[in-house]
């Protein structure tokens, strides 16, 4: 009787022993925290909608260009120059009545940062910061235009002031038309749309502060 226990425990036991030591060398059951294929996949840059396709297509934008956005860019930096030293004339002199240099402070403020935008994008695009030989820009003022405005004080200085920035304002006018109906770059053919904005209200300012001179 005893004899039939003991072997019967030691049956036991040793049944125990095997199902242990299969829990211990077996294979491992995937943990709860260890990631899947899939989840490894979607965590991967540059796929799905995530954050590394984002940034992977940002420089992209900001690259796209054709040769109307660079005329574009090249030609209105001299001028947007141009307009910039213009007011800055103006402001210097005496004698200028309020409502002028109030406009060529307002034209100087806008057009100044602008032309900082403008050459960031070429640098951008690597692409030369002057335009090729053979293209123009409408409304530049000559040598002789800018040395009469210099010299000229006054009532006279504001009437001529006025005169050739209207001229100089349509010229920008046209070319930013250009580049909207021609550009590609998204940020090039806004900035487009706003000197036509802005310029166009300035012209009519222009003509009607002529009236009163």
């Amino acid at each position: 009787m005893m004899n039939t226990k003991i072997l019967t425990l030691s049956a036991t036991a040793i049944a125990a022993a095997f199902a242990l030591a299969g829990c211990s060398t077996g294979p491992s059951a995937p943990s709860a925290t260890s990631s899947s294929p899939a989840s490894s996949a979607t965590s991967m840059p540059g796929m799905g909608q995530g954050p590394g396709m984002m940034s992977s297509s940002a420089p992209a934008a900001a690259t796209e260009h054709n040769e109307a956005d660079t005329m574009f860019a090249q030609g209105m930096i001299p001028h947007h120059e141009q307009a910039v030293e213009m007011s800055e004339m103006m402001l210097q002199k005496k004698g200028i009545p309020v409502s002028v240099t109030d406009l060529a402070t307002r034209i100087k403020a806008a057009q100044a940062p602008e032309i900082e935008t403008m050459t960031g994008w070429l640098k951008t695009w690597n692409e030369s910061a002057t335009m090729g030989a053979g293209h123009t820009m409408d409304g530049m003022m000559g040598e002789g235009d800018m040395k009469q405005l210099e010299a000229a004080e006054g009532t006279e200085a504001a009437r001529l002031f006025l005169t050739e920035m209207v001229a100089h304002h349509q010229g920008a006018v046209m070319m930013a038309q250009t580049e909207m109906s021609k550009g590609k770059n998204a940020d090039a053919i806004k900035l487009s749309k706003d000197i036509v904005t802005a310029q166009k209200a300035e012209i009519k300012e222009m003509q009607d502060l002529l009236a009163t001179l």
